[in-house]
């Protein structure tokens, strides 16, 4: 890719706030989420209407995953995408979506992984916690089992994934194209920043999952709520994805740092002062907040009612 110079591009009008300059827009995304975070409790009552025996679309013999031939998985294929924000495409764009000083837009080459169809369900978490993966459980679980679990910590998501993975790996009904990953060395993980932008926006550098355009039939956002994952399906996503954008903020495993982006720079535990990214924005966010650029970062201790996560099988 060419390279181009800081004067050659237009300024962008109003990113002074928001998440314009990253170490600014982070803290107070950081400060915002912790003092609007749920208190913690010391024990969940998972109501029965959550673990519902016939939750519509999914299976309850199978962690109450999609009921479908993949378990709701999708195959992202290998290959390049490009990654970051060109303001004279997207107006809308932040500072911390610039790749470097002299680069507007990066290109990522990523392996071959799966991705959940939806984000991950509070029926999906209340059978992680009512089958022993997590110990003296915190989270408030509430509402009905197909909306997207929130007020999840960045640890206890991470922890979801690696009961998952065992699951998979013992069933004798995982999908064979899954199992096969997980048998070549894959794990079952928070997405990546790469993965969950190649994910949301293909191969074509698009704005919106859907294109370019607004799509509100097919976002959940300015609204007051989440709502059910399988509401409404994206065929105009490339992936068929659902949720990129809107609904809830999606954790990844990528700690906040400035572009450009690096698979070496992703790493669990780098201290109390660690920030991880966060994408996709929620229903209680504006159209600019939704874009499949956007970074958010977030304390891996917050609750929150916006933000949850959605699961990925990769090998990096």
């Amino acid at each position: 890719m060419s390279e181009e110079k800081e004067s050659n591009e237009p300024k962008v009008p109003g990113r002074t706030i928001g998440f314009s300059i990253m170490t600014i827009a982070t803290f107070f995304v950081a400060v915002f989420l912790y003092q609007n975070s749920a208190p913690e409790t010391q024990s969940v009552t998972i109501p029965a209407a959550t673990i519902s025996e016939d939750l519509a679309g999914f299976s309850s013999a199978h962690w109450f995953l999609p009921d479908d031939d993949m378990f709701g998985f999708v195959e992202i294929p290998a290959g390049s995408f490009t990654m970051g924000s060109n303001p004279n495409l997207d107006r809308m764009a932040y500072q911390n979506e610039r790749w470097s000083d002299l680069r507007r837009q990066g290109e990522v080459d990523l392996p071959r992984y799966f991705i959940a169809r939806y984000e991950t369900t509070v029926a999906q978490f209340a059978a992680f916690i009512v089958n022993g993966g997590m110990t003296a459980p915190q989270v408030p679980l509430s509402g009905a089992g197909n909306l997207p679990v929130t007020n999840v910590t960045w640890p206890e998501a991470l922890a979801y994934t690696r009961w998952l993975d065992q699951q998979l790996r013992q069933s004798a009904d995982t999908p064979a194209a899954l199992r096969a990953m997980l048998d070549a060395g894959a794990a079952v993980t928070l997405p990546n920043e790469a993965e969950w932008e190649k994910a949301a926006r293909g191969t074509d550098g698009r704005v919106f999952p859907w294109r370019d355009a607004p799509a509100e039939s097919v976002a959940n956002f300015n609204s007051q709520s989440t709502r059910a994952v399988n509401s409404s399906q994206c065929s105009q996503c490339i992936w068929g994805l659902n949720d990129m954008a809107g609904n809830v903020w999606e954790l990844t495993r990528s700690p906040l740092q400035d572009y450009p982006y690096t698979a070496d720079d992703d790493a669990e535990g780098l201290g109390e002062d660690a920030l991880y990214a966060m994408r996709g924005g929620s229903y209680a966010d504006g159209l600019n907040n939704i874009r499949a650029a956007v970074r958010g970062g977030v304390d891996p201790g917050v609750r929150n009612s916006s933000i949850g996560f959605r699961v990925v099988i990769s090998s990096l």
